[in-house]
Order: structure tokens, then sequence, then C-alpha cells
């Protein structure tokens, strides 16, 4: 897994665009939680960086256990596109795929996952697993991180912070 800064060297100019659209996930993920589901939202970028499907957390709203950000932005984008492979694609979502949404993407072909905050106890694209390395996936694919990480590790912190904090005013 590349860091930010070591993307922004590595990998071509369009990473300059990966800021600018994890603002606006990080927005979209704020009215997320407002509505009380985790907020964390993903999009699906095409070859030329535009947007084909996006998603946010409705496990809640929906009752699906299955109802991830990014599980909801691959739907989209492979009705979009008419197919189920990404090679090509970029999948940007807040906050690191746990493993089922790793699986996903490793399975869909995605060709770049970026994301924002890291989650130590449940992320599977490094902080405890990499399934995008594995020696058992059939495709590997670029992971970068921390993409404006603090500010989306911050939000999902303050957001269970209140819901802490709500639980025990009403427990």
């Amino acid at each position: 897994m590349l860091s930010y800064n070591e993307a922004m060297d590595a990998i071509p100019p369009d990473v300059a665009q990966l800021e600018q659209w994890m603002g606006r996930l990080l927005r979209c993920a704020a009215a997320v939680g407002r509505q009380g589901e985790v907020p964390v939202a993903a999009i699906v970028l095409d070859e030329r960086s535009r947007c084909i499907g996006w998603g946010s957390n409705r496990r809640e709203r929906a009752n699906d256990p299955l109802a991830h950000a990014e599980l909801i932005a691959l739907a989209q984008a492979s009705r979009t596109l008419g197919d189920w492979r990404f090679n090509q694609c970029t999948l940007v979502v807040t906050l690191e795929p746990c493993p089922m949404c790793a699986g996903a993407l490793v399975q869909a072909r995605v060709g770049r996952v970026v994301y924002g905050a890291l989650d130590p106890k449940r992320g599977a694209l490094g902080s405890c697993l990499n399934l995008a390395n594995d020696s058992s996936a059939h495709h590997h694919m670029d992971v970068i991180g921390g993409v404006l990480g603090q500010q989306a590790s911050d939000q999902l912190s303050n957001w269970f912070k209140q819901r802490r904090r709500q639980s025990a005013a009403t427990g």
C-alpha cells in the first residue's frame, strides 16, 4: 500500500483530483451519519475519472448486512457499464474496506482503490489484512490509503462518540 504522499509522486496527475472526490464523499458521509448510518461513502470512477457509481452505507435503513457503501457503488457502476469488470476503474471510499468489501473489489477486478481513514480493527486492504495482494487473490489492485485520512478518521470518531453519548443518555 502506498501512502498518499508516495502516491502523489508515483501515480499520474489524476491523483490530485482524489482529494476533491474525497472531500465530496466526506460531505456525503456526514449527511448519511445524520440519518443514523455509519458515515461511509464511496464512488467508482472510470478511466477518465468520471463517476459511474456511488453509494453510502444503508445497512440500518435497508436492514441489509450487505448494504455497505462500496457494494452499492459497485452495483450501480456495473449497471452503468453493463459489465462487472472494473480493471480500468478506481473506487474511492472514506474508510478502508472490510474483508467483505475488499473481497468484492478483488472479484470485480477493480484497478485501484483509494481510501481515507485506516480501519485498524477490520481493514482488509493493509491494516489487518491485505486482500489486494494476498496470494489467493486472482487479481491484484493498487491501493492508496490516507487521502484526507485525518479528516475521514475524525469524522468517524466523532460520529461514534456522539452515538455513545446518545446511547448513554437514553440507556
